[in-house]
């Protein structure tokens, strides 16, 4: 077998070890969730004071609880996210063959763990823990994704005088998991190292021909 082939292959596989990681940490945290916690304020665990608690809440659909209208709008997502989590393996696979970056390949395995953390959530979770939303066509590919870590930087009314949302009750921090995390770390360690990570190969100089001094050849 070609040395260079499977150095290559070793490098994919570590890759893939740490998204493997990312997926279990992940499905770990919900099972514990929806094993030991009950949904909503009654079940609030407080980790620093008020500010960081645990919290189990149900996601329909993508970030922020956005959601794609129903009823098939929930099995376009997860279409959607079976399909870049192929694109992403591949991706992966191709940047460990032209020796990208360690640490770009690393973020996408980041990236790449946390999709799959959420895909499962969305293809099993319906029939697993019969959590798809009620009318749901189907309880496959319906399931709903598991959020438990909660930042409270800001929680209550804005003042009356602010412009379009003053006197509205808003939440600063969304409720998210350790899926969700992985993703965010990935894409921010990529932005934050951008000039590292896609760092572009100086021209090598080279001496110019000269034609040799017809003098000394005489």
């Amino acid at each position: 077998m070609h040395p260079t082939l499977t150095n290559r292959q070793q490098s994919a596989a570590k890759f893939f070890l740490l998204a493997l990681l990312v997926i279990a940490l992940d499905q770990l945290s919900k099972w514990a969730v929806h094993t030991y916690m009950q949904p909503g304020m009654a079940g609030e665990i407080p980790l620093i004071g008020h500010w960081a608690k645990l919290h189990y809440t149900l996601n329909p659909g993508m970030a922020f609880g956005a959601e794609l209208p129903s009823p098939y709008g929930k099995l376009v997502l997860s279409g959607f996210r079976l399909l870049a989590v192929f694109g992403l393996s591949y991706y992966i696979i191709r940047l460990c063959r032209q020796r990208a970056a360690a640490g770009y390949i690393a973020c996408m395995a980041l990236i790449l763990g946390g999709a799959v953390g959420n895909l499962i959530d969305s293809i099993f979770y319906g029939v697993i823990y019969d959590n798809a939303p009620f009318g749901s066509p189907s309880r496959w590919f319906y399931g709903q994704v598991i959020d438990m870590l909660y930042v409270d930087i800001y929680e209550g009314f804005l003042p009356q005088s602010w412009p379009l949302l003053g006197g509205k009750y808003v939440s600063l921090w969304p409720i998210f998991n350790i899926a969700d995390s992985a993703i965010f770390i990935g894409v921010a360690i990529i932005l934050l190292n951008q000039s590292r990570f896609f760092k572009q190969e100086e021209p090598v100089a080279t001496e110019p021909l000269v034609a040799p001094d017809s003098e000394n050849l005489a």
